[in-house]
């Protein structure tokens, strides 16, 4: 029996994946729980298309996140810090700091997406790393100053 999935289903498939399944599995399990419907002409006309929406959705989520790389890529933020005896920092500069730097600049970007790429030992140039997209990244110069 051929079904469309409605929903990703463990060691099955994802959302909108045309499957051959058991009679048995299809009819007691999928079709009750709305997770697959059969895989009749119709069906299949319109999973196609939603297959081709989803594609170019992604295709311009992807676009977009390459832009807004590049435009990334020439940010630079400056992170005034105190700095003890010996060029020590007190405490020390996170992920979380580089974020409110950049919304500082108008730049909204969530502090998970964020990575400092070695340790932040002093004051210096340091490079962070953005996840802008699941396959883009981007870095950016962070200037660690004393306050």
């Amino acid at each position: 029996m051929k079904v469309i999935l409605q929903q990703d289903v463990k060691k099955l498939g994802k959302k909108g994946d045309i499957v051959e399944v058991s009679e048995g599995y299809g009819r007691n399990f999928l079709l009750p729980r709305k997770a697959a419907v059969l895989a009749t002409a119709q069906n299949l006309n319109v999973a196609t298309a939603q297959a081709g929406s989803k594609a170019r959705k992604e295709a311009m989520a992807t676009d977009e996140a390459r832009l807004m790389a590049k435009q990334l890529e020439k940010v630079e933020v400056t992170i005034p810090v105190k700095i003890g005896e010996g060029g020590k920092l007190f405490g020390s500069v996170t992920s979380k700091d580089v974020a409110a730097a950049l919304k500082a600049q108008h730049i909204e970007i969530d502090k998970r997406k964020i990575t400092l790429q070695g340790e932040v030992t002093g004051t210096g140039v340091y490079e962070a790393v953005i996840k802008v997209h699941p396959s883009i990244t981007s870095k950016i110069k962070v200037n660690i100053v004393a306050e």
